[in-house]
């Protein structure tokens, strides 16, 4: 119904962001990684996504597509609802979250308010099976930085790009943004937050 709602922000709270439109006041739920890139007073555009239970209408918002899809996969992991997904990307941005799962780091996961160990296994063990091993170890063939991450002990770049295609980027895509980088020198976590400076520019 809502893609996103463009305006100034007028109110921020803790988990809320108030953007007007036009003279119109949109409440959005929104996460504190969201909420720590606007100001009070400048214009914002926030995608959203509205979530209808009951008769009651909530509109979440989120600062980009990374954080967007983040939420959308969080919320298909049977017991994660729309508060708990806003939980955990308040301690794990898109980035984080992402290595997280690939990494099998629960205790990322559990540091987000409400989110307990078996929660966060879940999550950690449904969305990591959504990146199959086929595509892991295509990735690592069809890249030279890749390989010779590989061939270092640790696949720091296998990780990175499987942590971006949790994030919704395609495999080609990824490797693409990785391309010039001295991925084999590097920990995932930097090679992801280069690739998305990359991604985001392009």
């Amino acid at each position: 119904m809502f893609y996103y709602v463009d305006g100034t922000v007028s109110v921020l709270q803790q988990g809320l962001a108030v953007i007007d439109c036009g003279g119109v006041g949109y409440a959005c739920h929104t996460s504190q990684n969201t909420i720590g890139k606007l100001k009070t007073g400048e214009k914002a555009r926030l995608l959203t996504w509205l979530n209808v239970r009951e008769g009651v209408f909530e509109l979440y918002g989120f600062i980009d597509e990374e954080e967007k899809s983040c939420f959308l996969m969080l919320t298909s992991v049977n017991g994660v609802g729309p508060k708990a997904a806003l939980s955990i990307l308040s301690v794990a941005p898109p980035d984080r979250l992402a290595l997280s799962i690939i990494t099998g780091d629960e205790k990322m996961l559990m540091q987000a308010p409400g989110i307990g160990k078996k929660i966060a296994q879940r999550i950690v063990l449904e969305l990591r099976d959504k990146m199959s091993k086929e595509q892991l170890e295509t990735a690592s063939a069809a890249s030279p930085v890749a390989a010779a991450a590989v061939s270092g002990g640790v696949n720091h770049t296998q990780e990175a790009v499987a942590a971006l295609m949790v994030l919704g980027y395609t495999q080609a895509e990824a490797l693409h943004a990785m391309e010039g980088l001295d991925a084999a020198g590097m920990e995932a976590d930097e090679i992801i937050r280069q690739c998305l400076k990359k991604l985001v520019k392009s």
